[in-house]
């Protein structure tokens, strides 16, 4: 096998909308067998939650949808990271402007996309922040996440030309 994929999800202080992105990709990869071609993190663009866990609430959310984010703690997105990289997918245009900010030399802004380019639904591309509303805005920040996480895995396993577990299994049975 190649070298993994780098993936990094970013938000606003990485304990609800990233850690979610990062989870539910990660859980996508798993069921179509290619979780081994990457390397899935998330953090956010802020300090002031690193080292916190997930958000109670997004936790729950997680939960309610069988993934867990007991393990995650917030972490800030650096500059180094533009390298580290293959690919920084970040929820609102205000995490795209502040990445963005960190590349000084312009040499990595290909590679930082806001997530919901590959969401079937749109909107107005951005995943909205639940953090201040109630149960309903991180449910919805779920419905969101998992289908645009569906089009990304699909997008990537195409520009990787990454086995589709499909074809695996259309292969085992000739």
């Amino acid at each position: 096998m190649s070298d993994p994929i780098h993936i990094q999800f970013v938000c606003l202080g990485n304990i609800c909308r990233s850690p979610l992105a990062k989870a539910v990709f990660r859980d996508k990869a798993q069921q179509a067998g290619l979780e081994e071609h990457f390397e899935i993190s998330s953090s956010g663009t802020g300090s002031w939650h690193v080292g916190d866990k997930a958000d109670d609430r997004m936790r729950r959310t997680a939960q309610r949808n069988d993934l867990s984010l007991e393990d995650h703690r917030a972490s800030q997105f650096e500059a180094e990271d533009l390298a580290r990289f293959d690919h920084i997918f970040v929820m609102d245009k205000s995490n795209l402007n502040d990445v963005l900010h960190l590349d000084e030399d312009d040499q990595h802004g290909g590679k930082v996309r806001l997530f919901r380019e590959f969401d079937p639904k749109p909107d107005d591309y951005q995943v909205p922040d639940p953090y201040q509303g109630g149960r309903e805005g991180f449910e919805r920040v779920y419905e969101i996440v998992e289908r645009t996480a569906d089009m990304l895995l699909h997008r990537l396993a195409d520009e990787y030309d990454l086995v589709d577990v499909g074809d695996e299994q259309e292969e085992a049975k000739e």
